[in-house]
Order: structure tokens, then C-alpha cells, then sequence
């Protein structure tokens, strides 16, 4: 099968979160049994044209009231031999820090002349490559027009004719919604303002527009495909999701075992296993004192790696006079560690509440060396999310043993099993209602459990580590919906 991902992100190129990890990893995993697939993304400032091979001629590309002149790089994608990524040479839509904003403006002002010329680009690549793929797969608002071009455009030319598209959805939160002004730069008719799917409040939205275009679309668990559908989970788009139902899928994403993996991890000091967790013990030493925590194996450590954003459930955590973090930390005996960053008021308490806290801990930014510590010393990891489609982090934190702390929403939901205390079942600690009394009460059980019933977190660990979250099962669940797809007739009719 012949499969063309059209992605604003994909690691190790360009990343803002997990939407560029899951590209890259389900290209990839798909190229490993046997299908042919291509990948094409913007060329951003950052990446290096040096480290990419050009292919020789301009690219025109059709988009606004006229046509842009782009280069076309290409390289392998790494770890992936097979994979060739196409990127995009425009230095007026792309040639900028951002994947789609910046701090200083945190939504392009261009942004649906950039993502048009992407998805119109996406298709002249293929035109001039001589590669017509089976599947055009759009990844989140900022590839929705693709799945529009498809249906609505391209399959008048023969070489799309046969050419089915899936849209997935990797969060709802987030749907490329720009004034009604903006449609001329779309390159498309008019008529689709409305014929696509685009209007929404006298507005464009281009996901909305993928979601009403595409044949199939699928999103990253199953759990959240069913919260989509719902007027709390559906950010607006709930009622076009449950006309679409019957053709709407939830695959919970993988992860890559070659990188998140404690028994081949380069970043950590000791590798292990669920057979010899030995190495856990040392990870965990090095990593109170990568903090400038007491060395103290007999504590519980919990570890934090997020984005500093409302979704994450920060303020039930560090906001002023509001979140449970003070109290956790001055009420139990424990050590809290994180890193991450984001808005700014969090960012200040967190300063504020480390110069009040002995054992509360934060690097502030990113680093990936200590992200993989924390997965591999860190006891409970914290993850109390307002909703989470997927989530990476407590697939992470299962397989190193580091047992979840997660609300029942989305992919904690199908990923995490709550512990249940007569028998010491499950593989992590839930609760329902994002507030912070159930924070602290849920982490206070943790502890209880950690200090009261070592057996059972012994037993946890041990059962988590031994999950399956590798891309194998889900690139499988990927090519029935890319068969269902095809099999649809290309269209969908209501």
C-alpha cells in the first residue's frame, strides 16, 4: 500500500508535542511491514538544508489567487531507511522560528496560507515524483485541507482517482479557526466555504473541513473517539463527529521501544527490567541527586514532565492559592520533581513554590536526558489531565515501573488499570474529578500504598512493564481502517 502522511510535524525534524512523535513512528513502523510511505512537511528555519539532498527543479504549487514557487529537499527518516521525508522550501510561509506560532505571537497571523500551501503542495510532490499513493493521511487541523483537495479537487485527475484519505484527529483542543477573510487563501472555490465544511460561526475551520472530507477519521484512543462525540469533549464539533460516527476510529498510539525502553535506555545510569529492577534503585539515586534531593531510597519520589498549559491539569496542581501542590508537599513525606514549561503565571509559582518547598524540585524548559530520568527513577508519575487523547507519558512511566497517577479521561483511561487494593491488581492510581482534592487525595494513596503495600507496588511495577505499547498492534489497526478507507467508495454520503 502506497501511503502519503501530510504533517505540519515530525520528529526528528520539528516537534511542538506528541503529534510529530506519533508521524514519525507510525510511518516508520508501517514501512517495516512492508507498505511504501512518504511523509511531506514544511522545511522550518531550524531545519539545517545542509543536512537535506535537493531535488533538482522548482516546485509551483497553486494556492491564494495564484501560484508559489517552493524547493523541494528530501531525506530518510531516521531509524527508517525505507521512509523518505519531502520538505517544503518556502522561506516567506516557513523560513521562521515556529512550528505555528511563537511566544511573541503564538498563532501566525498566515497560518491558512501556509497550511494551504502544504496540503496543495502535498499533492504536486506526489505529481512530480510519479508517485500516486492509495492513502492520503492528514495529520490534525493544519493538514485538514488535504483531505478537501482530495474529494473535491484532485480526484478529477486520474492518478487520484483511486486515492482514499483518513483524517486523525490528535486533539480537539486545537482546530485551525481563522476569519472568514482568510478563505481566499486557500486556493480553492468558494462554493466549499460551505460544500467542504469550512464555515463554523462565519468562520474558516480547517478541521472541521478535514472531519466533513475525509473517508475515514480516527484519533489517538478509543476512549477519547467516544468523548469527541460529546458536547464537553467535542469543542464545538461534537455534532458533525456523531454524524460522522460510523466511520469515526480510536487507535491508541505506541511508542518507540528502541528509545523508551529501560533495558537498552543510553540516558539513564543503570539499565533494567521487570525481571532485575535493580537498576531502578540506581536511576532513582541518581536522579534525587541530579535535583539536589536528599539520596534516600525508604521516600517516594514523584516525577512530573509536562506542558505548562490548562489541558494538563496545572492549575489544580501549582496554581496560587488553588492547586494541591503546597499541601502534598508539606503533608506527606515524599519528593516531587518535574520539568517542563509553559504559561507564565505557572511558571512564577513554581519559581515561588521551589524557594518555599525543600522537597519539591523544577527545571524549568526541556531536557530530554532528565525526562528519561525521571521515567526511570521517579516511583508515581503525575499526569492529571483535563482531557488527554492519547498521553505517551504513562505508557513511558508503565514501562520504566513508574506507576501512573492519571484522571480517567481519553488514553489514561485505556492505558492504565486503577489499583485495586484487596489484591493488589492494576498498574496505577485513577480518579474522576479534576479538582485539587482529588490530586492530593489520589497522590495520598500512593504514598499510603507505596509505605503500607510494598508487595502490591512491587507487583504493579512488575505488571506494568510487561504491557504491550509497542506500533506493531497499532499500525495494524491502521491498515484495516486505510482498507476501510478504499473500500468506502471514496465519499462518504449521509
Amino acid at each position: 500500500m502506497k501511503i502519503l502522511m501530510v504533517s505540519a510535524e515530525a520528529v526528528p525534524f520539528a516537534k511542538t508535542g506528541g503529534l510529530a512523535d506519533a508521524v514519525s513512528a507510525l510511518a516508520g513502523n508501517l514501512s517495516l511491514m512492508g507498505h511504501d510511505v512518504k511523509i511531506v512537511m514544511p522545511r522550518y528555519y531550524k531545519i539545517d538544508r545542509k543536512k537535506l539532498e535537493l531535488i533538482p527543479g522548482p516546485l509551483g504549487v497553486p494556492v491564494g489567487m495564484g501560484q508559489e514557487w517552493t524547493a523541494l529537499y528530501t531525506a530518510k527518516l531516521p531509524g527508517f531507511p525505507k521512509v523518505d521525508v519531502y520538505f517544503l522550501d518556502h522561506e516567506q510561509c516557513f523560513g521562521r522560528d515556529g512550528v505555528y506560532g511563537t511566544k511573541a505571537e503564538p498563532d501566525f497571523y498566515d497560518n491558512p496560507y501556509r497550511f494551504s500551501l502544504l496540503a496543495h503542495g502535498a499533492f504536486q510532490v506526489c505529481n512530480k515524483l510519479g508517485w500516486f499513493p492509495d492513502i492520503v493521511h492528514a495529520h490534525d487541523w493544519s493538514a485538514g485541507l488535504a483531505p478537501v483537495l482530495l474529494k473535491y479537487v484532485c480526484r478529477s485527475q486520474p492518478q487520484f482517482a483511486k486515492t482514499a484519505s483518513v483524517m486523525t484527529i490528535h486533539n480537539m483542543g486545537y482546530q485551525g479557526v481563522y476569519g472568514k477573510d482568510k478563505f481566499s487563501d486557500l486556493g480553492i472555490d468558494w462554493g466549499l466555504y460551505y460544500g467542504a465544511g469550512f464555515e463554523h460561526n462565519g468562520a474558516i475551520n480547517f478541521l472541521q473541513a478535514g472531519i466533513s472530507s475525509s473517508d475515514m477519521i480516527t484519533t489517538v484512543s478509543p476512549t477519547y473517539a467516544h468523548e469527541i462525540q460529546t458536547a464537553e469533549g467535542g469543542f464545538g464539533l461534537d455534532g458533525l463527529l456523531r454524524v460522522r460516527s460510523a466511520v469515526v476510529r480510536g487507535i491508541v498510539n505506541g511508542i518507540d521501544d528502541a528509545v523508551w525502553n529501560p533495558e537498552v535506555d543510553k540516558l539513564i545510569p543503570k539499565n533494567f527490567s521487570w525481571k532485575d529492577m535493580s537498576g531502578k534503585a540506581v536511576c532513582k539515586a541518581e536522579l534525587q541527586k541530579q535535583f539536589g534531593l536528599p539520596v534516600n531510597p525508604d521516600i517516594p519520589v514523584i516525577g512530573l514532565v509536562s506542558r505548562l498549559v490548562d489541558q494538563k491539569g496545572v492549575a489544580e496542581i501549582f496554581a496560587p492559592t488553588y492547586g494541591s501542590l503546597y499541601r502534598m508537599c508539606t503533608t506527606m513525606d515524599m519528593q516531587f520533581v518535574m520539568v517542563g514549561s509553559g504559561e507564565k503565571w505557572c511558571e512564577d509559582e513554581i519559581r515561588s513554590l521551589q524557594s518555599k518547598l525543600p522537597n519539591f524540585k523544577a527545571l524549568l524548559g526541556y531536557s530530554e536526558p532528565l525526562s528519561h530520568l525521571i521515567e526511570a527513577g521517579a516511583d508515581f508519575f503525575l499526569m492529571p489531565s483535563r482531557y488527554e487523547p492519547c498521553g505517551l507519558n504513562q505508557m513511558y512511566s508503565l514501562k520504566y515501573g513508574t506507576l501512573p497517577i492519571v484522571r480517567r479521561t481519553g488514553g489514561l483511561a485505556d492505558t492504565v488499570q486503577n489499583y485495586d487494593e484487596a489484591t493488589g491488581g492494576g498498574t496505577g492510581f485513577m480518579f474522576d474529578q479534576l479538582t485539587p482534592q482529588s490530586v492530593y487525595d489520589t497522590v495520598g494513596w500512593a504514598v499510603y500504598a507505596y509505605y503500607n503495600k510494598k508487595d502490591h507496588i512491587k507487583e504493579m511495577q512488575k505488571r506494568g512493564m510487561q504491557q504491550n505499547f509497542t506500533w506493531k498492534a497499532s499500525c495494524e489497526n491502521y491498515v484495516d481502517v486505510y482498507k476501510e478507507a478504499m473500500a468506502r467508495g471514496f465519499g462518504w454520503h449521509t
